[in-house]
């Protein structure tokens, strides 16, 4: 199981990550807050700001055709 850096408040992702939500999976107990999910393709620049702690998520990347 991977680390997530939860030090970083910039965050790029893929399709691979959709649906994207925060806190992001392996994130510490004590950094944990309610999950809300981001719609990131929504934005035309492909950017998200989390509500509850401020991370910008940013896609990179091919965008999904149809349903994800």
């Amino acid at each position: 199981m991977s680390q997530t850096d939860d030090s970083a408040r910039q965050v790029r992702i893929t399709a691979h990550d959709l649906p994207l939500h925060c806190p992001r999976p392996g994130a510490p107990l004590w950094s944990r807050h309610p999950r809300v999910f981001l719609d990131v393709l929504k934005n035309p620049a492909g950017r998200a700001v989390c509500p509850y702690c401020g991370t910008e998520y940013t896609f990179s990347g091919e965008r999904p055709k149809g349903h994800h």
